[in-house]
């Protein structure tokens, strides 16, 4: 059978569930980006999200895509072949990409024969990323000034900025973060670190799918960095997850910065596996 591609994304949560809930924390972006557009839809026409997955003549599902306009396609894990007939096909339809995320391997693969349909494609490393699941959570010691709260709409404005902050700050497109931020206060899906009086960092979680949660953006101005901010607004948005009975609680990493890799496994978040951003200029 090969590829299957939808727009429908209940079609395509019937179709793979089996698959992506067999290896959930690998899938955490697959499944929560899913869950997140059959609950609020997805955007129209060109912007329209796409999604798809391989099924083999008389076989499984054995691997998936995801594609969110203006984010990089993400991939599930596949083999060469699968790799290999996806970025043929999606070339073969026309379908505009500003990259790829995946697996090393998968992600090269793809963007090798992306590059090949599309003659003049730049491909470059946008960034590199690694994937934590916590194990025993450490709260800072000592810990920081201040306390949590969760955000609420009063928020919003503050929100948006630090959410426009974090953008830049690890290369994502510019887009409208407005709905994002209504879409996580709807669920109480933010938290914000109050010190001396004032909002000094936030941390948002995902909604919980197949009893996991992943902590993301977290947050920082410039200017209040190395307070130990961060770390206790992790810490009280991963307490909480764990207290309401989380499994799986899951955060993603930019390799390039040393100083939020080594406070991830401070407080106790484990590597399960690297991924790469692919940039097609």
């Amino acid at each position: 059978m090969g590829w299957r591609m939808t727009h429908a994304v209940g079609e395509f949560l019937a179709a793979t569930e089996e698959f992506l809930h067999a290896d959930r924390a690998r899938n955490t972006v697959l499944l929560t980006v899913s869950e997140t557009l059959r609950l609020t839809g997805g955007g129209g026409g060109t912007d329209r999200p796409l999604l798809g997955w391989w099924q083999p003549a008389g076989g499984a599902v054995a691997a998936a895509f995801l594609h969110t306009p203006p984010f990089p396609l993400l991939l599930s894990a596949m083999t060469t072949e699968a790799a290999t007939a996806l970025a043929g096909q999606l070339a073969a339809a026309g379908r505009p990409l500003p990259g790829v995320n995946g697996a090393e391997r998968n992600a090269t693969v793809f963007a090798d024969v992306w590059r090949d349909r599309h003659a003049g494609t730049d491909v470059q490393v946008l960034r590199g990323m690694r994937l934590f699941r916590l194990g025993e959570l450490t709260w800072p010691d000592p810990r920081p000034a201040g306390a949590p709260r969760l955000a609420t709409a009063p928020d919003r404005d503050l929100l948006i900025t630090w959410f426009e902050g974090f953008a830049r700050d690890v290369g994502e497109p510019e887009i409208d973060h407005g709905p994002a931020v209504d879409d996580r206060l709807s669920y109480d899906g933010l938290t914000i670190w109050e010190a001396y009086g004032r909002p000094v960092s936030l941390a948002g979680v995902t909604r919980t799918v197949a009893g996991m949660v992943r902590v993301g953006p977290v947050y920082t101005p410039a200017e209040l960095r190395g307070r130990g901010y961060a770390g206790g607004v992790t810490s009280a948005v991963s307490q909480a997850a764990l207290d309401a009975g989380t499994s799986d609680v899951l955060l993603y990493t930019d390799l390039a910065n040393p100083t939020s890799n080594a406070l991830y496994q401070r407080l106790g978040y484990r590597p399960v596996e690297d991924r790469v951003v692919l940039s097609f200029g």
